[in-house]
C-alpha cells in the first residue's frame, strides 16, 4: 500500500500571507518547501482512496473515475475545500465517508453534486474496502473528527488528524496495535497551553505511547517549520512534506 502527502500543512502553513519569516520566505523561493492543506492520496492498486479533500485543485488534479472513493477526517473548511468544486463535475457518483455530522461544511451535505454521502462508519470496528481495512478512530478536536487506522495485510498505519491529544479510548485501542507507519498531527512548536492541534512536545509523548516503527509529523504550521530549522526530532520521526511517498511496510520513504 502507498501513501501519498498530497498536502502537510496546516491553516497558517508556509508561505504564509503577508509572513516574512525564514519559514516563509524560504517556502516563496523553494515552491518544494510549500505546504498545501494536509491530505493524502492511498493507492492499494485496486483502490485509490482520497484522505481528506481540502486541497482547491482536486478537480484538475484526478480525472472521472480515478478516485473510488473519499474518506473524510471531519468538516472543517481546510479539510473539504476541494469538493465545493468538485461535486459539480460530470461522472460517476464518488462514495464519501465522514464522521455523523449533520451540520457538514456549508451547503455540501444539502447539495452533493455527484458526491455520494454514504452512511458514517462505526468507531472502533473495521470496514473493509478490498483488501483493505480502515478502523475509525475517534480524536479530540474542535468538531467531530475521526482518525483511521489502515491494516494492509497485518501491516498497520495510523492516521490521527486533527487532534489535540488522543481520547483514551483511541490511545488504549492503538496501544493494542503494533503500528508500522503512525501519521500525527502537529502544528505548533512547544506550546505551554494547547487546544485543538498537537504541538511538537504533545505530538512525541503519543509517538512515544504507540511506538510505531516509523513516524511522520503533519499539519504543520509555518511556526512548526521555523522550529523545525534548528532543533532535531528522534531518528524514527520525520516531518513529511508534499509529494512524498510512503509503502506500508516498507523500511524506505520514497519522494514522487
Amino acid at each position: 500500500m502507498k501513501l501519498t502527502f498530497l498536502g502537510t500543512g496546516g491553516v497558517q502553513s508556509a508561505p504564509l500571507f503577508g509572513c516574512d519569516c525564514h519559514a516563509c520566505e524560504r517556502a516563496r523561493l523553494e515552491p518544494r518547501r510549500a505546504r498545501a492543506a494536509t491530505s493524502a492520496l492511498i493507492d492499494t492498486g485496486s483502490e485509490r482512496i482520497l484522505l481528506d479533500a481540502g486541497r482547491h485543485d482536486l478537480h484538475q488534479r484526478f480525472q472521472p473515475g480515478e478516485l473510488s472513493r473519499i474518506l473524510l477526517t471531519h468538516f472543517h473548511m481546510d479539510h473539504v475545500a476541494g469538493l465545493f468544486s468538485l461535486r459539480w463535475g460530470i461522472g460517476e457518483p464518488i462514495p464519501v465517508w465522514a464522521p455523523p455530522d449533520e451540520k457538514g461544511c456549508d451547503d455540501l451535505l444539502k447539495h452533493p453534486g455527484l458526491l455520494d454521502f454514504r452512511p458514517a462508519l462505526t468507531p472502533f470496528v473495521p470496514h473493509s474496502f478490498g483488501a483493505l481495512q480502515v478502523t475509525p478512530l475517534p480524536l479530540q478536536h474542535s468538531k467531530l473528527t475521526y482518525g483511521y487506522l489502515f491494516d494492509w495485510y497485518g501491516t498497520r498505519c495510523a492516521w490521527l488528524c486533527d487532534t489535540c491529544g488522543l481520547p483514551p479510548e483511541t490511545a488504549e485501542f492503538l496501544e493494542g496495535q503494533p503500528l508500522d507507519q503512525l501519521v500525527i498531527d502537529c502544528n505548533d512548536p512547544p506550546r505551554e497551553s494547547v487546544r485543538n492541534h498537537n504541538d511538537v512536545t504533545r505530538a512525541l509523548q503519543i509517538i512515544e505511547r504507540l511506538a510505531p516503527r516509523q513516524a511522520w509529523l503533519i499539519h504543520l504550521s509555518h511556526e512548526m517549520d521555523s522550529w523545525l530549522l534548528n532543533n532535531r526530532l528522534p531518528d524514527n520521526v520525520l516531518a513529511a512534506v508534499d509529494g512524498q511517498s510512503i509503502r506500508v511496510g516498507s523500511v524506505h520513504a520514497v519522494t514522487v
